[in-house]
């Protein structure tokens, strides 16, 4: 089941080639969205299953294909074991460390137990386009109102293009502060909003 989550979320970000135009909030999430001095503006969104609703989010006058701040909204209208979502990620992470000389993940727990934070590290050298190191951090959160149970991943990736080792470097020395950013954002009321006819 976690498996098939992490799944969906990566076949709708190949889905995702450029911004939409008239992109439709699905959550009543409709941004601008201030973080840490930087404003993002609703770029896409997709309800990629029954129960996903993904909306992400980019700084005024980025491109998803060479974007340097990202932030993602996906959530799930279900409950969902957050270990579980945890563990996946961390896996994943691991398993890439393999190839990947840059990629490191940490994960950290809130006090209450209500919520998790992965942070981590990857690296990229592709035949086309600019190397870059990518720092993340996946916030993830549980709701239950009392008559629905629900879950969001909330991602904030950052990435330094150029040589690999100084972008490593240099999202280094970033990194507690955009963790602390990304714990303290206070998260807006999610709402599924009910979409017009045939949309």
């Amino acid at each position: 089941m976690i498996k098939k989550i992490f799944l969906l979320l990566f076949i709708a970000s190949l889905g995702f080639i450029k911004a939409q135009e008239n992109v439709v909030d699905l959550i009543s999430v409709p941004g601008p969205i201030d973080l840490d001095g930087t404003e993002f503006l609703l770029s896409w969104s997709k309800q990629p299953s029954k129960t996903l609703y993904r909306q992400q989010f980019l700084p005024r006058d980025e491109q998803i294909e060479n974007f340097t701040q990202l932030l993602d909204f996906s959530f799930f209208n279900k409950e969902i074991d957050i270990e579980l979502a945890v563990r996946q990620k961390v896996e994943s992470i691991q398993s890439r460390a393999e190839k990947d000389k840059f990629a490191k993940v940490n994960v950290s727990e809130s006090p209450d137990g209500k919520e998790y934070i992965v942070d981590y590290f990857i690296s990229e050298a592709p035949s086309k386009g600019d190397s870059y190191v990518e720092y993340n951090v996946y916030r993830f959160k549980q709701f239950d109102t009392g008559t629905q149970k629900s879950f969001l991943i909330l991602s904030y990736a950052k990435r330094s293009y150029g040589d690999l080792k100084s972008a490593a470097k240099s999202l280094g020395k970033e990194r507690d502060r955009l963790m602390t950013n990304m714990i303290e954002y206070k998260i807006p009321e999610i709402k599924v909003a009910a979409l017009p006819a045939g949309k």
